[in-house]
């Protein structure tokens, strides 16, 4: 995508890692799609660059975290009232609500993180001037997140009443496409309605797999990007692998934290 995207409220807008040592993230994602940082906000985050353009985030993780996560966060219209529906739902605080300032004369922005009734952290930001992804389905660039969840019933309900979300299953499986009226965060990809968001999957318990947002960035070739995270220190959760459209696989950096790239695949 050439163009920056338009976020609707609601939407998913931003991704950010938040890691032990923020320094090695740096260097760890630099090398691995080409990102640059700006210099660290007075919170400590960094926000990465491709082309110029705002791509991702890299926070400092909070104590309690002793490894590295990827986490989504949802544009959100006033965060006072989006709490108190993801309380009403079922959902509950992890951190903040923070306050990061005044920018471009506005009113800065606040972010805070939540879990839904499952346990699957996400985060929302509220903001005249919020920060979002400048670019998104280019290579090294967010492609799309995904709500793996042992209750697809009750992610529907939830996120259906806190962001407006309408849930489409694909037929004869366990995943599922996140819709929300008004959207257009998926008009140039070919295979998807206009309206998609985001992606359920079934998490079958027992697996060990916790509930989850799972971040997935695009890139141009999986096997090398594969290759590249081994050099520079990290691991391979799932190697190279084809699916319908997509070659994918999932990584760990090397403070743990997991992210799943997929590269487009023409038919």
């Amino acid at each position: 995508m050439t163009d920056a995207p338009a976020y609707p409220v609601g939407a998913p807008c931003w991704v950010e890692s938040l890691q032990p040592d923020v320094r090695k993230a740096e260097v760890f994602y630099g090398s691995l799609f080409g990102w640059t940082f700006e210099d660290a906000s007075p919170e400590g985050s960094r926000v990465a660059r491709l082309e110029g353009r705002r791509v991702a985030g890299v926070g400092q993780a909070p104590a309690m975290l002793d490894r590295g996560v990827w986490a989504t966060y949802f544009l959100v219209a006033d965060l006072d009232h989006s709490a108190a529906l993801i309380g009403e739902a079922g959902g509950s605080i992890l951190a903040g609500p923070l306050d990061t300032g005044t920018e471009n004369g506005g009113k800065g922005e606040r972010t805070a993180l939540f879990a839904d009734p499952s346990g699957a952290p996400f985060g929302v930001r509220e903001g005249s001037a919020p920060t979002v992804a400048e670019i998104v389905d280019a290579p090294g660039a967010w492609q799309m997140s995904a709500l793996h969840t042992p209750d697809m019933a009750g992610a529907e309900t939830f996120y259906g009443t806190v962001f407006g979300w309408r849930l489409d299953m694909e037929p004869g499986t366990d995943v599922g496409l996140w819709r929300l009226a008004g959207s257009t965060r998926r008009a140039t990809h070919p295979t998807l309605p206009d309206d998609v968001v985001a992606v359920a999957t079934l998490a079958v318990p027992g697996t060990g797999v916790p509930p989850h947002w799972a971040v997935n960035v695009q890139v141009s070739d999986a096997d090398a990007v594969s290759h590249r995270v081994i050099e520079l220190g990290g691991s391979l959760l799932m190697p190279p692998t084809d699916a319908p459209g997509f070659r994918n696989a999932v990584l760990a950096d090397p403070a743990g934290g997991v992210l799943a790239i997929s590269q487009l695949v023409e038919a």
